[in-house]
């Protein structure tokens, strides 16, 4: 299996409860992919991070494999979700795959 995280830090233009807003929007999303993108075994944002934390939002996911990883990346649904629900409101964005 693969793990795929993603540390995202949102765009600093927003105001608290519209960053709040952003990430539930993005939570629901990509979890939402969970048994319509095929290769998923889990998927989770985790949007409630601790004040000492320098990022806004991580998402936790394990695939079946790297091929599943990688059919994951190019998936119309999950292209969908990326470019409307995450790309437009996100500054920094930190990626690790690894195998387990």
């Amino acid at each position: 299996m693969v793990k795929h995280v993603i540390v995202w830090t949102l765009k600093e233009e927003y105001s608290k409860e519209e960053k709040e807003n952003i990430k539930k929007e993005i939570k629901e999303g990509l979890e939402g992919l969970k048994g319509r993108v095929p290769g998923i075994v889990d998927i989770n944002v985790i949007i409630n991070g601790l004040e000492s934390s320098n990022a806004d939002l991580m998402l936790d996911s394990t695939f079946e494999d790297e091929e599943a990883l990688k059919g994951y990346a190019v998936h119309p649904e999950h292209v969908k979700v990326a470019t409307e629900k995450v790309r437009p409101f996100t500054k920094v964005r930190s990626c690790l795959d690894y195998e387990i």
